[in-house]
């Protein structure tokens, strides 16, 4: 699905909180008409699927989160879990009005999907940067997905940021898999690790190779591959003793 203010989801002025999109996500489950759902995520993707599984445990029965730590871990001030790429990127998106300006012109969205991809990687083609390059070109799309980095950064010291961090104190009780590339400069595999004691169901890493930030889309076959078998073993039923 297309996450608020993404692609074709609407453009809400407002709403780019992560416990909003955790809603709108559960909502988009109910709507299917299941009772709950596997979800799977990379980076922001990732992110809100850590909230709906907070926020929501019954809609959840496994999570997938590819390229995102805990929420809890991602900022954690006492131990810097936060590699520089993605802290310099953080706080340039802080200004106003200017970031929107370089993602809607120039090269920008290009020079920013190699910059976090490994190196040498086919991931993006051209026709690649022209699809997301599309999707960001129309306003307010740019700055709806902006809305996503200045929450993080400015909520921290808010009520509703302490809101959400409170949230996320509770334990995730679904399965979870966590997949990073080899050469992902946007997370610090501390963070990764660090994950692991807010799952109480089972919990899994692993490391896709010659991938940075965007393992589905640089290593598309392998990270299927992963994805399907970790889905079968989540739900296969109990074997008899």
């Amino acid at each position: 699905m297309d996450l608020r203010g993404y692609g074709d989801s609407d453009k809400t002025p407002r709403g780019y909180d992560p416990v909003t999109l955790a809603d709108d996500v559960a909502g988009v489950i109910e709507g299917l008409g299941a009772d709950s759902a596997t979800l799977v995520g990379q980076g922001w993707g990732g992110y809100v699927g850590w909230a709906v599984s907070a926020a929501h445990p019954e809609r959840v029965n496994g999570l997938c989160a590819v390229g995102a730590p805990h929420p809890s871990e991602l900022l954690h001030p006492a131990r810097g879990l936060l590699t520089k790429a993605p802290l310099a990127h953080l706080v340039a998106m802080q200004v106003p009005w200017l970031p929107e300006r370089r993602i809607m012109a120039g090269d920008y969205v290009e020079r920013h999907l190699r910059s976090w991809s490994a190196p040498g990687s086919a991931f993006p083609s051209p026709a690649e940067v022209a699809r997301y390059r599309d999707a960001l070109a129309s306003w307010p799309s740019p700055h709806c997905a902006l809305e996503y980095h200045r929450w993080l950064w400015r909520s921290r010291l808010r009520a509703d940021g302490r809101a959400f961090a409170r949230l996320m104190r509770r334990p995730i009780r679904t399965g979870v898999l966590q997949v990073n590339g080899s050469h992902d400069p946007a997370v610090h595999p501390l963070a990764i690790a660090s994950s692991r004691r807010h799952v109480q169901g089972d919990y899994g890493e692993a490391v896709i190779g010659n991938a940075g930030h965007f393992p589905p889309e640089e290593r598309p076959d392998e990270f299927a591959r992963l994805l399907i078998d970790w889905i079968v073993r989540l739900h296969r039923p109990p074997q008899p003793q």
